[in-house]
């Protein structure tokens, strides 16, 4: 899938690739907990070429049920997760010890968006209290949503969210039971082909713009003890960014092998960006727009979830 599949260290997606050079590491072995998400897309195409392998890193990907499970689970059966930011963020203000491992995804055109069936909602002002689906209502979509919908003038407090699986989306838009359903992708395009739906407006525009969705991170304690492991694993992660930035295509192909997304849906997903490093700065704006919602208790400083040196 990967245009420089077959020369890995021509195309610098080996770290250490001279063999008795590759970095010593306290431990070889990582489980990652991960969902059937578009962001996690280069970590199964990283798997699927081994580069983890050649790197000397043995990667389990563990599917798990939900993004707070997944937090739930490290130091028991996973050493590193994917969640959102907001997710993650929301963890430690609550006390839980994390370090941030690297960035998952960034929103793109579309990548998020507010998808309708109702035909008199044509603009996302146009109702006063609209009944929208999110996957969680302390997560990105209530978040990004209110910011989207305030900029078109509707009071954040009389937005109704419905909580609700996005594979109950679509029959939750035609049966009216909701206006509206935050969606990420594939569901958007799954949406559109199946039922008609229309996008009302993408969520990443505006205040919320290239939004920062999505992140890996381990417990501190976990990263304490592994530093060169997580560096490791950190350098494969940002070649495997790199490529699945050069060839989208391979996302798209990608899908099929770990979503319920057929090859004809997969070819018209939107994809957004695959950053290659933490960023402080870009963080913090999620932090920032936490804070500003009243999701958070109190402003939090993101440059001391980073691994030393990472924020340079």
């Amino acid at each position: 899938m990967f245009a420089c599949a077959a020369t890995l260290t021509a195309c610098g997606l080996l770290p250490g690739s001279g063999g008795s050079d590759q970095t010593q590491v306290e431990r070889n072995t990582l489980r990652i907990g991960v969902m059937p998400v578009v962001d996690v897309a280069p970590l199964k195409l990283a798997l699927n070429n081994k580069l983890f392998e050649k790197a000397g890193l043995q990667v389990q990907l563990v599917t798990v049920a939900s993004e707070a499970e997944g937090i739930k689970q490290l130091d028991t059966t996973l050493d590193v997760t994917w969640a959102s930011h907001v997710n993650l963020f929301t963890q430690v203000s609550k006390g839980a010890q994390l370090q941030l491992q690297g960035e998952a995804y960034q929103a793109g055109a579309n990548s998020m968006a507010l998808v309708t069936t109702n035909p008199d909602y044509t603009t996302p002002g146009k109702l006063a209290s609209p009944r929208i689906a999110v996957n969680d209502v302390n997560d990105i979509g209530a978040l990004t949503t209110k910011a989207v919908l305030r900029t078109a003038g509707v009071e954040k407090g009389r937005i109704r969210f419905n909580e609700m699986g996005f594979d109950q989306m679509a029959n939750a838009l035609t049966s009216k039971t909701v206006d509206a359903a935050w969606m990420v992708e594939p569901y958007i395009t799954k949406a559109q082909r199946d039922i008609g739906a229309r996008i009302l407006t993408d969520t990443a525009v505006g205040p919320t713009k290239d939004f920062p969705m999505s992140g890996y991170a381990a417990s501190k304690k976990f990263a304490d003890a592994n530093p060169k492991t997580l560096a490791l694993f950190r350098s494969v992660l940002r070649d495997a960014q790199q490529a699945a930035s050069n060839d989208k295509l391979s996302v798209q192909d990608a899908l099929t092998g770990y979503v319920d997304v057929d090859q004809q849906t997969a070819a018209l997903v939107s994809v957004g960006t695959f950053p290659l490093s933490l960023n402080p700065v870009r963080l913090q704006r999620v932090a920032d727009m936490m804070d500003t919602e009243d999701v958070l208790p109190g402003r939090l400083d993101v440059g001391g979830l980073l691994p030393p040196g990472t924020a340079n």
